[in-house]
């Protein structure tokens, strides 16, 4: 059960990462989903420009020391499951780059439609 604890914090933190850049396209689709990208986004920003612990990171090392597990490096998620797994271990603030940018262009994107909406209404 305590191992399962950990897999769980993974995959929430692993759909988190996943969201940030697609949940504004989404949103396309489903509008009231914006009320929950909106704040992703902003905790994203927060988190890679002013270095703010990441409260998954810190629930997945508890989890972890609970089921006696190592606990994640010092660097944390990133590093551990997704940094040379899904993009070059030297390229994060690439990553970083993209993930925003995809946001950026799904908000831009969603502004447009809903102004468009407005005008045929």
């Amino acid at each position: 059960m305590r191992v399962a604890a950990v897999v769980l914090t993974v995959g929430g933190h692993l759909a988190y990462l996943v969201y940030l850049p697609s949940g504004g396209f989404l949103a396309l689709r489903w509008p009231r989903s914006m009320a929950l990208h909106v704040p992703v986004v902003i905790w994203g920003v927060a988190v890679v420009v002013f270095g703010l612990p990441c409260p998954l990171t810190e629930l997945e090392q508890r989890a972890r020391a609970r089921a006696g597990m190592d606990r994640l490096p010092e660097s944390g998620f990133i590093d551990r499951y997704v940094d040379g797994v899904f993009y070059p271990a030297d390229r994060t603030c690439a990553a970083q780059a993209l993930a925003f940018s995809a946001a950026a262009v799904s908000w831009v994107m969603f502004a447009w439609k809903r102004q468009r909406g407005a005008r045929s209404s």
